[in-house]
């Protein structure tokens, strides 16, 4: 798996909606979790921005004068962006790495890490260009991930996913490139967005039960959890 799925049209094939639909419940994640730390950032900007919908939801439910832009590598994501293109709202077809002058007071990585060859690189690069990052990490290692092998293969051919992690890994890789945990969170996008078939509307039933009883070991064990990562 390589950037060409993303560049040459290969994963809006497989993602037509580049995950659009899932946006609002994402933004809302982010939200919180600045509120919870009372962070209030003025411009932000997202890297890997997709269909450019998470801050579309951003720029609908923040303070007006806060700046949003997105940066984005695939053209095919690029041209699902213009359509959200704003006053306070813009997209770049570029690599932000690149953009040696760029800063912002909030960096957002969301769903990016588990797609990027050499992450390490990536994320010592990312932590400059800005205050505060946030990282919204699929967490594909679990007990029945790693037994069933086949959820890990569906997400490597459909999504494009190269590294998997769990809270424990996903917490050292950012501690050993340099950055400060200020919070973190799971989110449960298998529970609360809309379930894509009936087998999955049933597994909720016990995936809520262990989870309000214990986070961690729901997630080592069932997966299809995120985290979502505030650091400086």
């Amino acid at each position: 798996m390589s950037r060409i799925m993303y560049t040459a049209g290969g994963y809006l094939k497989k993602n037509p909606t580049w995950h659009a639909e899932d946006s609002p419940w994402k933004a809302k994640q982010i939200i919180n979790i600045l509120n919870k730390n009372s962070i209030y950032p003025k411009s932000i900007v997202e890297v890997g921005c997709g269909s450019g919908e998470i801050l579309n939801q951003l720029e609908l439910n923040m303070p007006k004068d806060t700046i949003f832009v997105g940066y984005e590598i695939s053209p095919q994501a690029f041209e699902l962006c213009q359509k959200r293109k704003k006053k306070h709202l813009n997209f770049y077809l570029k690599d932000f790495l690149q953009e040696k002058d760029a800063f912002f007071d909030l960096v957002l990585c969301i769903d990016i890490l588990e797609h990027i060859e050499d992450y390490f690189s990536f994320l010592r690069g990312l932590k400059k260009k800005g205050e505060y990052k946030i990282f919204h990490i699929p967490l594909d290692l679990s007990v029945q991930t790693v037994l069933r092998c086949f959820p890990i293969l569906k997400v490597w051919s459909d999504l494009g996913h190269i590294h998997y992690f769990n809270k424990e890994i996903a917490i050292e890789i950012l501690k050993d490139t340099g950055y400060q945990i200020l919070d973190y969170f799971y989110t449960a996008g298998s529970t609360d967005l809309p379930a894509r078939s009936f087998k999955s509307l049933l597994a909720r039933i016990p995936r809520k039960i262990m989870f309000k009883l214990n986070k961690d070991i729901t997630a080592r064990i069932l997966g299809r959890y995120s985290l979502l990562v505030l650091t400086k």
